[in-house]
């Protein structure tokens, strides 16, 4: 079966194959263990079905757990709640959120709190991770992306990613899980299936980070910018999501005040302040 016939299937085989045996009480594999992580059999027992039913699950073949063993499977597997809902979407069991024809529209309301923010990095993501809308200090910091602004193709095809982002690897991480968490909940949506296939193509990196299945959403996080013109800028990073506009997000980055990066920070919103 290809990815989309059986996500299910692939993201419970993932998962299996991350968690060692002796995390769960089995004992350490030896000659006999022929497969990395957890054997099927014993996710069966942790969760309490049977083998047969879990291989079917695997499989395919059975697109219709309830919701009392999807609870058990997610629990066996040491799933996070951002993983174990993503779990419950791929088995039909969560509804999906609408996405409307105006989904990358973003409200005026929401533009005006952007320039709330002056010396923070505020914009607005769509669900593929589009920069939908920026302040003037956001647009500062991507401008070495040139016109480009959807996220995942930065970080994986753009030659000044790994230059800019000082901790690339995080990043990348984060923005792969935070997106396969997207595709869960927009099943369908074009512009996240197309993104995706498209970097898989042009990306090893992506291919390799999108196949291990993980999930998470974007939360508070630390990001250090390398800009060309005021160098290193550490941000810690908080999300907000637009409730109504399913799946958009507000990102506002802001330094430690009476640092380097407080100052850098002013310097740029000084830098493109209106004349």
């Amino acid at each position: 079966m290809t990815s989309s016939d059986n996500a299910l299937g692939e993201f419970l085989r993932a998962s299996r194959s991350r968690l060692d045996p002796t995390d769960v009480g089995f004992p350490a594999g030896g000659p006999g263990r022929r497969v990395s992580g957890l054997r099927r059999e014993e996710v069966a027992v942790l969760a309490g079905v049977s083998t047969d039913y879990y291989a079917r699950l695997e499989q395919g073949r059975e697109r219709h757990p309830s919701a009392q063993v999807v609870d058990a499977v997610g629990r066996a597997l040491r799933l996070t709640a951002d993983a174990r809902g993503h779990l419950y979407r791929l088995a039909g069991l969560n509804p999906t959120l609408p996405l409307g024809s105006g989904h990358d529209l973003v409200h005026p309301s929401l533009l005006r709190l952007l320039d709330a923010f002056p010396l923070a990095a505020a914009y607005v993501l769509g669900p593929a991770f589009d920069v939908l809308a920026a302040n003037r200090v956001a647009d500062a910091l991507l401008s070495p992306f040139g016109e480009e602004r959807n996220m995942p193709r930065i970080l994986f095809t753009h030659p000044r990613a790994k230059t800019v982002f000082a901790e690339w690897p995080v990043v990348a991480g984060a923005t792969v899980d935070a997106l396969r968490l997207n595709e869960g909940r927009f099943p369908g949506d074009q512009h996240i299936t197309g993104l995706v296939a498209e970097l898989t193509e042009r990306s090893e990196e992506f291919r390799r980070r999108w196949t291990s299945q993980t999930v998470g959403a974007l939360t508070r996080a630390f990001k250090v910018f390398v800009h060309p013109e005021v160098g290193r800028i550490e941000l810690t990073y908080q999300t907000f999501d637009a409730h109504d506009a399913p799946g958009q997000q507000l990102l506002v980055g802001t330094p430690q005040p009476g640092t380097r990066s407080e100052e850098a920070i002013a310097y740029l919103a000084a830098m493109t302040a209106p004349a």
